[in-house]
């Protein structure tokens, strides 16, 4: 395999950028940035992305000692992850997985890595168009924290060249992947979603916006719609490569990869960090370490087994909470999660 090189630059089809899905992590939407990043959009040959296992493992934060069995659980999900491409013309759609398969194993030499292969349904996405898109230089998705920094980054980015963009506000947190219901009163998605994302690009990425009220309002002065101005951006912090990236999120562990290792202490660390991700990283270590003891006393073994089961668990509890305190009625946002953490919802 070639080595990394210092800058990758990101072709994304509109289309692509334009589905919408709420179940993408940072960790995982960041992945799929690195992906697109990897192949030659003209060149449907590149399809298959392999990656050496300690730089998967810093791409997704992972700890640099896991079990075979965890590894699973991550590139599962990565092949989980669905789309919805709509038909314009009669209003249908078509679903599919972004990836079709996805490889753990070692090469000749010993050494671990993962392997991705794009699904063949995805290829007209990713490879071989020749009009709207737009693209951008990976270093600018790297140093963004939550995914809808992301999302907002490359929304914005395919409205560069036009310089504005105008949302209804439902429809703009569709678009980020929030999910229905979520961030009721504008002034909380003003503060908790638009206004750190504002900040977020300002530092780190090549594009800056302002955003304001747009026409005419709704009953009681609700604002239905927002008008974003996009610019560049010349006072980002310093360009991150992805070989920086890697390095700066590489555990500083004199191990060497063994994924047969059965460190329960390590692989439980990952477990946590994970489930901290179903919070939008708010919460701390401990009071993550906490939500998952209460887990453990309301689930069946099979279902606190599943990591997958178990971050969904805590991310739909989280996100009761968020829609809890848009309404005003949350005094502890950890409190009001632990509180719920063994109730259907």
């Amino acid at each position: 395999m070639p080595t990394l090189k210092k800058n990758y630059l990101i072709e994304k089809r509109n289309l692509l950028n334009e589905i919408r899905s709420n179940n993408m992590t940072l960790q995982e939407l960041r992945f799929f940035s690195i992906y697109l990043s990897k192949i030659n959009a003209r060149d449907l040959n590149t399809r298959v992305v392999r990656f050496p296992m300690d730089d998967f493992q810093a791409v997704m934060e992972l700890s640099s000692r896991i079990k075979i069995d965890y590894m699973k659980t991550v590139t599962a999900n990565l092949l989980r992850q669905i789309v919805a491409v709509r038909d314009e013309k009669t209003g249908g759609y078509s679903q599919f997985q972004l990836f079709k398969e996805c490889t753990v194993n070692q090469d000749d030499n010993g050494e671990w890595y993962v392997e991705i292969d794009a699904h063949d349904k995805a290829l007209p996405l990713m490879f071989e168009f020749k009009a709207k898109y737009f693209s951008y230089q990976l270093w600018n998705a790297l140093r963004l924290k939550s995914s809808n920094q992301l999302r907002m980054y490359e929304l914005l980015k395919q409205y560069e060249k036009v310089g504005t963009r105008i949302w209804e506000v439902e429809e703009l947190k569709k678009d980020l992947w929030l999910e229905n219901g979520e961030y009721p009163r504008y002034d909380n998605f003003k503060n908790r979603i638009l206004d750190p994302c504002q900040e977020a690009l300002a530092k780190y990425t090549d594009i800056r916006f302002t955003y304001e009220p747009h026409g005419k309002k709704g009953k009681g002065g609700k604002i239905l719609r927002l008008k974003f101005n996009i610019e560049a951006n010349k006072d980002y912090t310093d360009q991150l490569t992805l070989d920086m990236f890697i390095v700066d999120n590489r555990h500083n562990e004199d191990d060497i990869i063994d994924m047969d290792d059965d460190d329960e202490n390590s692989t439980y660390k990952d477990r946590i960090e994970f489930f901290k991700g179903a919070c939008d990283n708010e919460f701390s270590f401990t009071e993550i370490e906490i939500l998952s003891n209460k887990m453990r006393e309301c689930l069946s073994p099979s279902e606190f087994k599943d990591q997958l089961y178990c971050y969904h668990y805590i991310n739909d509890r989280y996100k009761n909470m968020q829609r809890r305190a848009d309404k005003g009625g949350v005094r502890s946002r950890f409190g009001y999660v632990k509180k719920i953490i063994s109730e259907k919802i």
